[in-house]
Order: structure tokens, then sequence, then C-alpha cells
């Protein structure tokens, strides 16, 4: 190929063939355009143009997705401008939503043009399709042109009020768009975000609170009657949302809280001045017993299931809002949650790290427990290996010490040489604060003088020196060493720190210190400048110490100075050359030198270099990068004195309450016995009212907003009157914490319904519905087992007599209470209902295998003093050996992780002789055996000669069958029974079924006898004759459990159960199906 013509195929887009410019005849032979790389293709898009301007939507369709994807991928689409803007009139809505998506990203950029379809934006505001409404408001808020701000305006006015929360939403994001274009209107907004706050729905809550955000934060009033509502609607936020609103929160607690922390603090600092002034200190006790805020508990109960989020910014929004808030010693919650976002992407691990090192500064022991976690791993960035090792520093104490060394004394052998010289300086640091192991530390660097690597021997060097620095009379012999060394250390920083512990503690080294100064006297002229600076000071410090053996060393380092290249050295020569010679110049200076040279110099504190990191609020980009940023703003002091709680109650409106009193009249002519109303109360006792009220209402909105009115009308109205109900029984709860925050109005005005109710005599029962309502009095929630009031025993008999025993309401008693709670019931089937047990033994020791003892074991289903979570295991200890036993003992106990186990009395076994001991075991609702090793005393045996010795039998393994693991239930209806079950579906679900079981078989055979006393359930009383349902929960963790049994007319029982923790449902529907096919 010639050169002219591979100049014309590679022609520049300012020649005169790619001019455009230059008209020509495009279908002239003559005029054919050769092929030019650098020029701009001037048909570019034109299918999609034509695409766009055709009759049929599916090729507009196919245009806009190939536009959209263009975007997505970051070309530029902005010349397809005038083409899509005209169809935003298509009344095809997949077209219009793609043309919206589009405008939204170039409404900006090509104004004028969006100008034009103004109208068509607002005629989409009313369109039927919410989705199409939102996309408009999106639109119009994208165009930034001032004229437009009262259009705006008007359309977030009427989109606030859309039927739709997803309108509501895109209008609360309009809001910011709408204030960063013209802030004058910020009174107006106001207004609107003071609706949106008022708003019921979750989808809107995010939005409406960063539109508060962006535009009024100061007005923090705003937020006070929809503190508790955004509180109890925060779990069902999305994600982004509940970052927002819990940073405002946080901020909001902070102004409206007392400090949890102060009063302990000041107290503190009472006792140190002020010991013999008991009067305050009797106050300051009397301030320390002061509960927290109610609401300001709320906040913390609400954010603490959000540490278990799958996003990470909303772990760690919770976890900033905890370190501020919350007290002391409820920190450590989010140890655990910050820990496992350490296994996300580098990223996050970055910056979970940064907040993590500023905690752990002040709150070691929050992560003390979790040091492991930090550990460094090969794949770590440099960045994340640096914060590590900054985490594992502070969290270094005396327990741990030895274990975090022994990993630094791996990290200082990575070939990393930033990483390696930063983990040396972090063993200087450690060795700084713990004082016993400064020595062994010492020795470790000293050591490492001898590699070849000079990074790690500069890095060794500059940290023991200022070890040394702190008690330098027991280290004299490493600064000889170091001596020894200075001419053969490479880096200056090294260099220079040896020439410095030289010439400060000369004393220790006098002959070794004039040698050093020769040597370095012949390499002056090529050292750096921070060598040089000590090479002069070594030589003024050596020349007031020992004068007459190096006086001339002196002259001559003082004379290479004088012609230095760096003034920094000439100075500094001048100034040391006039301080020790020119005495009769200055004498008054002459007789201080050495007090100026030879001054002693404190010892140097090895600090972090991230010290202050929490200067910045954690989780914000000022914190991540250390440095203000546009838009930060400090996080508020708590006041001095506590605001003003009642702001946040909400005043119930006269209409609702005439209604709400309605329903209590109208609800007041059923058959509910007192006990029932105690039962609702009970239920509700330690909630909140005004939580109730507002998830009540949020669950009705929801219900609105999905369109399932029609379906769930007549169900949301019978919740809805009894939510009253337990709302105003909840007023004579008397829970100190919960309670208190239910003095709102309109809790008063319920509670002012009941008394009036209460007043009147309530109507007779009719016969037919005593039974019901009999039924529902025995279903009370059980209270902890030691808290049985006798205000809760019922004395009277039960007017109905299950057909199968059913187990008690209560958790199982001690016998005295257990006795007590019997005494109204006759038929033992009531409060006091019958136990079943069961009289299997297993064999934990056999006395071939225990060389003479033998140990037998059952389950006695009573409770214990060690837990309310543990199972009581009864042992029985036979001694068939020929001397005797004594002071048995549990050691080296091997449980997993969440197991417990309690110790065992120390008792004595003569010759023949059994005991029964009791021992509890927390299996934490796993099969996995609880292993342990039994000691005792052998003694009295003829064949030792009367000696004794220790005997014991390792690996005692007890295994809790299914049965044991479950808690009877309470005796809860059985619409509750259906209600829990419908919510623990899919995974939480398990089905089988036994072949040619009928429901006379059942019955016949006292089957139900057998699952109570293989299972340990509690039967619920059953409106289907067909089925039988049991209840109960897991003994450590309370996890319902709830077993289903149907009888099919075809001689199948289908078996179900209900629980979140799968095992224990597969292992509960294995050992039913065993027992209903034992014949």
């Amino acid at each position: 190929m010639s050169n002219s013509s591979l100049v014309s195929g590679l022609q520049m887009p300012n020649s005169s063939s790619a001019n455009p410019s230059i008209t020509e005849d495009p279908n002239s032979s003559d005029n054919v355009k050769p092929v030019s790389i650098f020029s701009n293709d001037y048909k570019k898009n034109d299918d999609l143009r034509l695409m766009l301007d055709s009759n049929k939507d599916n090729l507009k369709l196919d245009a806009m997705k190939r536009i959209v994807g263009m975007i997505a991928k970051g070309k530029n689409a902005s010349d397809l401008f005038p083409a899509v803007v005209k169809n935003v009139v298509s009344k095809n809505v997949e077209i219009k939503k793609l043309v919206y998506v589009y405008l939204m990203r170039y409404a900006e950029e090509q104004q004028d043009l969006a100008l034009l379809s103004i109208s068509t934006f607002q005629r989409a505001l009313k369109d039927p399709n919410q989705l199409i409404r939102a996309s408009a408001l999106r639109v119009l808020s994208s165009i930034r042109v001032p004229i437009i701000t009262t259009i705006m305006m008007l359309a977030i006015k009427e989109a606030v009020s859309d039927m739709s929360p997803y309108v509501r939403k895109t209008a609360a994001n309009a809001i910011t768009k709408l204030y960063n274009l013209d802030q004058e209107l910020k009174d107006e907004l106001i207004e609107i975000i003071e609706k949106l706050l008022a708003d019921k729905t979750i989808l809107v809550a995010g939005s409406a609170i960063a539109a508060f955000e962006e535009v009024c934060p100061e007005r923090i009033d705003l937020i006070h009657k929809s503190f508790r509502k955004l509180c109890n609607l925060l779990i069902d936020v999305d994600e982004w949302g509940q970052v927002i609103i819990i940073n405002m929160l946080t901020r909001y607690a902070r102004t409206q809280f007392l400090n949890p922390n102060a009063i302990s603090d000041e107290e503190s600092k009472n006792e140190e001045q002020n010991e013999s002034e008991e009067e305050e200190s009797e106050d300051m006790d009397s301030r320390f017993t002061k509960p927290m805020d109610p609401d300001h508990r709320l906040l913390l109960r609400v954010t603490k299931p959000l540490l278990q989020s799958r996003n990470s910014s909303v772990v760690m929004s919770v976890a900033q809002l905890y370190y501020y808030v919350a007290p002391r010693n409820e920190i450590p919650l989010v140890a655990k949650a910050l820990v496992r976002l350490l296994r996300s992407h580098r990223e996050v691990q970055i910056i979970v790290l940064k907040n993590i090192v500023s905690m752990a500064q002040k709150n070691q022991h929050m992560f003390q427990p979790h040091h492991k976690s930090f550990y460094v791993h090969t794949s770590d960035s440099i960045h994340v290996k640096i914060l590590k090792l900054e985490i594992l520093t502070c969290l270094a104490n005396q327990g741990n010490i030895s274990i975090i060394l022994r990993e630094f004394q791996t990290y200082v052998l990575s070939q990393d040489k930033e990483f390696a010289a930063a983990t040396i300086n972090a063993i200087g640091r450690c060795a700084s604060t713990i004082k016993e192991v400064t020595d062994s530390c010492l020795a470790g660097l000293v050591n490492l003088m001898s590699k070849k690597d000079e990074t790690i021997v500069g890095e060794s060097v500059v940290v023991i020196k200022r070890l040394i620095q702190s008690n330098p009379s027991k280290n004299g012999s490493i600064i000889k060493r170091m001596a020894k060394m200075s001419d053969k250390v490479s880096v200056a920083m090294a260099k220079a720190s040896i020439l410095w512990l030289i010439g400060e503690y000369s004393d220790q080294v006098k002959k070794l210190a004039p040698d050093v100064l020769r040597k370095m006297a012949k390499t002056f002229c090529d050292e750096e400048i921070s060598v040089k600076l000590q090479i002069l000071n070594l030589a003024v410090k050596l020349f007031l110490t020992n004068q007459k053996q190096v006086a001339i060393l002196v002259q001559y380092v003082l004379n290479l100075a004088k012609y230095d290249q760096s003034y920094d050295i000439r100075d500094r020569a001048r100034f040391l050359r006039a301080l020790i010679y020119n005495n009769e110049k200055c004498p008054q200076l002459a007789k201080h030198v050495k007090k100026i040279i030879l001054a002693p110099k404190p010892a140097p504190l090895l600090e972090s270099a991230y010290k202050d990191s929490d200067h910045f609020q954690l989780g914000t980009l000022s914190h991540a990068i250390g440095a203000r940023v546009n838009g930060y703003t400090e996080l508020p002091e708590f006041p001095a004195e506590a605001p003003d709680p009642s702001v946040r109650n909400i005043e119930v409106p006269v209409a609702e309450k005439a209604v709400h009193v309605a329903k209590l009249r109208k609800k007041s002519d059923k058959f509910y016995s007192d006990d029932d109303e105690e039962q609702k109360s009970q239920s509700t006792e330690g909630a909140d009212p005004t939580e109730s009220e507002e998830s009540e209402e949020s669950g009705s909105e929801s219900d609105s907003e999905t369109e399932n009115d029609s379906e769930n009308g007549s169900e949301h109205e019978q919740s809805e009157e009894e939510v009253e109900v337990k709302k105003s029984e909840t007023e004579t709860s008397e829970d100190s914490e919960e309670s208190s925050s239910s003095s709102d109005s309109s809790s008063e005005a319920e509670s002012e319904t009941e008394s009036e109710q209460e007043s009147k005599p309530s109507k007779p029962a009719a016969k037919a519905g005593v039974k019901p309502a009999m039924k529902k009095a025995e279903k009370k929630v059980a209270q902890p087992a030691n808290e049985v009031s006798l205000l809760d025993l019922d004395f009277s008999e039960p007017s109905v007599q299950p057909a199968v025993p059913v187990q008690s309401s209560m958790p199982i008693l001690s016998p005295s209470l257990a006795d007590l709670a019997n005494l109204g019931s006759t038929s033992g089937q009531h409060l006091g209902q019958k136990i079943y047990t069961t009289n299997k033994e297993f064999e934990l020791l056999n006395k071939i295998s225990g060389n003479g003892l033998q140990i037998q074991y059952k389950f006695t289903r009573q409770a214990n003093q060690f837990s309310n979570k543990a199972v009581t295991v009864e042992l029985k200890i036979s001694n068939f050996t020929n001397g005797d036993l004594n002071s048995f003992s549990v050691s080296n106990k091997k449980l997993q992780l969440g197991m417990s186990m309690s110790e065992l009395s120390e008792f004595s076994l003569t010759k023949g002789a059994s005991a029964n001991q009791i021992v509890a075991i927390d299996f934490n609702d796993t099969f996995q055996p609880a292993v342990f090793e039994l000691c005792a005393i052998y003694s009295n045996d003829p064949t030792l000669g009367g000696t004794s010795m220790t005997k014991k039998w390792p690996n005692l393994s007890i295994t809790c069958p299914i049965g044991e693991l479950i808690q009877p239930g309470y005796s809860i209806s059985e619409n509750e029974f259906m209600k829990l079950q419908a919510r623990l579906k899919g995974m939480n679900e398990v089905n089988g079924f036994v072949q040619n079981f009928t429901h006379s078989q059942f019955i016949s055979k006292d089957f139900g006898t057998k699952i109570l006393e293989g299972v340990n359930v509690c039967q619920i009383p059953s409106s289907q004759q067909d089925s039988m349902k049991y209840a109960g929960f897991s003994a450590s963790g309370k996890t319902p459990i709830l077993l289903s049994l149907f009888f099919a007319d075809d001689g199948k029982c289908f078996i179900n159960v209900n629980c979140e923790k799968i095992v224990l449902a597969n292992m509960l529907i294995k050992e039913v199906k065993q027992i209903l096919t034992k014949v």
C-alpha cells in the first residue's frame, strides 16, 4: 500500500473531506468519501430516529429499550432528545414509562425542549396509573428551571394528597429538588413535610424524613408527634429509609433525652472530689436510680433487631445510634453485628473497620471477645491490614497479649514491608502500655535489628529508641549494641535514632561514643539531612561531657557543616559553634549550656494514628475520610435538663373518642367474663399503647393500599375493637418502663371509658354463652415461675372438662407453688393440671465400664433453681465398689456453644449405697450431648491399705430426647392458635401422615395421653371433631411449637408441625409418628 493511499485512508476530521461545512453531492460517483477512522458518523442513531418516528408501538418500544440500554452503559444519547420527547404523548404505558426514564436523565441538559412538554406532564399527573403519575412528577421536578417552580409546587401539593403511597413518596423526593431550586419556598415546603410526616405508610416514611433532613433539620419539633409512629414503622421501612430515619432519630435522641451515662460519670467524680459531703452523694444516688425515658427505651428496643439486617449501612447506623445514645452497658450489643460485616466486600470492610477503631479507642471491652476476628489474612488489602492491626493493638491486655504477640511475630515476616513496619510499631505500642511484656518485646525488637531488610531494621530501631527513653538505666546493653551497628544501618531515620540515643545516654557508652562520632564524621557529606543534624547534636553533647577526647573531632564536624549545601545544616552549625565556643561574648548563656543541650527529655508517648478518629460522627463521610465535608453537621450534646416528654403525646379528636366509646359499649353487651378482660390486659402488659395504636393504624393503611379491604374488612374491625380494649386495659399495667409511655391523652380517654364501663353491673351471661367464656378464662398468659400471684389463681371449678387431660397452662412451678396453684382445682385439669412425666430411665454408666459405679438418669420435667431454660435431670448413682466414694463433683465440661450445666451438689456414697442427685442442663434447643467428667475420692478399700485416691469417670454423655426439649404451651384459644399457625408457614412447617389410623382409634386407645407423655405438649380445645391441636414452647429459646392432627375419611392421619426451629419440628413429627404407630 502506497503512502498516498494510507494518508487518504486516515484523513483527519479537519480535512476537506470531513469538513461538514463543504456541500457535496452525495449521489455523485466522483465524490466518494474515503473511510475516516477519526471522523464522527453523522448518520449515527438514524435507525433509532426512524423507529421512534414510526406509527408502530412495537418499533417505538424496541427503540426506547435500546436507548435506555445505552444510558445504562454510560453512552451519550442526548442527541435523540427531540425524537424521544415527541413520544411523551404515547398512549402505550410501557413506552411512556421508558420515555419518562429518558427524560429524567436528560431533562436538565435539554431544558428548552423539556419545557415544551410541561403541559403533557401536567395531564399525566391526572393519569389513572400511579406509575405514570409518579413518573410525570419525577420528570417535572428534574427540570431545573426557576420559571416552573410554581407549577412544581402545585404538582407536589396535589401529589401529597394522592391515594397512592408511591406517588406520595415521589412527592417527598421532589421536595428536595424544589428546595435546591428555590430556597425561598422553605415555609411552604415545611407545611408539606409536616403533612407527609403524619402519613402512616411505610413507603412514605423514609422519603418524608429525607425531605425533612434536607429542608429543615433544625425543626426538631415536627418530629415530636411522629416519633413513636416512626419507631414502630421502622422495622418495615425499606433499608435506605431505615438509614435516614435512624440517623435522624439519633440527633433527636441527643436533643430530647438525658445522657444515660452522665449520671454515673458525675457520681464517680463526686465521690473522688467530695467524699465527705454525704448529702450531695445521696442526691446523686437518687438521681442514679431514675429510669430512662420510656421513649428513649422504645427507640433502643425497636432498633436492636435491625442489627441483623442484611444491609451493612443499616447495621452501621444502628451501631452508631447505640454508641451515642445507649447506656454504656448496652453498647457491646453492636459488637457481634459489626464483626459479622467483616465478611462483606472489601469496601464495606474498610468503613466498618474504621468505625470499630474509633469505638475500640474508648470501649476496648466491646470487641475483646472477638479479637480473633481481626486476625490478618493474606488476601486482605494493605488498608484492611493496617486497620486490623490497629484494632488488635487497642484490644491487647494482660489476658490476650501473649496470643496477639504470637500473631504479630508472623506479621513481621510478611513480604509487605509497609505492613511489617506497621506491625513493629504496634509491638512497641503494646510494650509501652503493658509493662509486663516490655522486656520481651524489647528483646524481640533487638533480634529484628539483625535482619537484612532495611525497612524492618529501621522501624525496629525507631521503636526501640522510644521504648528505651521510658527506662534508659535498664537498657544500657541495648544502647551499646545499637552503637556498634550505627555504621551498618542505611535507613536515615534509624541511623538518626541511634545517634540521638548515643548522644542522650553517652554516659552509658563512654568508650564507644567518640568512635561512633569518628565514623560518622567520615561519611558526613554523604548522609541525609536528618542524620547530619543528629551528628551535630552528638558532637556537641560529647564536647560538653568528654571535651578532651573529641575537641578536634567536633571542630572538624562543625567545619564540614559550615559549607554544607543545606541552609538548615549551616544555621545549626553556626548556632552550636556560638553556643559552645563564644563563652566570652555570652557569659550568662555559657553558664547554662549543659542545661540547654543536656536537658532531660520526657519519654515519648506511642499514640495511635487514629487517636482522635471519633472527632466526626461515626458512619459519616467526614469520619471515613478524616476531614470535614460540605453538609456535615456536628452531633448535638445531650440536654442538661430533660425536655417535656408530653410533646410526643398524640391528642385524640373528640369524634374519635365518641366512636371509641360506642365501640366499647357495644362490646360490653357481649358475654366476656372479667377473667377474659384480665387475660387481655395481661397479654398487652408492658406494651406501649401508642405503639399498639400506631401499628394498628399502619396495618389498616397498608391493607387499604393493597386493596384488600373487601377481604379483611370484618376481621380488621374485630381486631381493632380488641386492640381498643387492650389499650384501655393497659392503663392499669404496673410495668415501670413500658407503660409509662402510655400517658398520652388517647390512653386517658380509654381509661375513662373503662371506668364508666366498670361502674355499670355487667349482664348475666347466657346459658349457651357461659361455656365458651369459661374456656377463654382458662387461657391465661403464663407468668414467670417466680412471680405467681394469688390474684391470678382461679378458685372456681371449671365448667367444661375436656375429654383428654390438658397440660397445665402455667410453666412448671416449684413444689410449694405448685401446691398453691392446685388449691382451686378439684379435677387437676384447670390451673394445676396434671403434669405427664415418663418413668423411662437411661443408662449413663454401667457398673462394669464404671469399675463398680453405676449411673442411671431420667428427666423429671420439674422446675430447677439453675435456669428456667434448663432441663431437670435426676441422676441415680449406685456404689458397687469395695470402698466409699466421697466428694462427688463435675469437671471438664465439654458443652457446645450456648449450652450450660449446673454443678453437682457434693455428696458421699458408702459401699453398696445409692443416692439420687439433680442436675440442670440447658441444651440450647439442640440435640447435642452434654459431655462431662465425674470425680470422687475413693477410700476405705482394704486393697489400698488405708489410703485414698481420686477416681475419674470421663466422657459421660447425656442426650436430651425431643419430648424433654419442649415445655407445655399456654392454653390459648383456637383462634389464636390458628393465627400463630398461619404465621409459621412455608419454611417453618413440616408435614407427614400415618396410614390406617382413624379418630376412633385415637380416642379408644388413649393416644392423646401418650402424646402428652411422649412430647410434653398441651392440648388446645378444638371446634373440629376430626382434628386435635397441641401447643408447646422450646425449653431454652421459648420458641412456639404447634402440633396438629387431622383425621381424613380414607383412614389417613395427617400430622402438621409448625416451628421456627426446623430441626425441632422434624424430630417432633418423627416422634409423633412412632407414638401413633405403636400398637
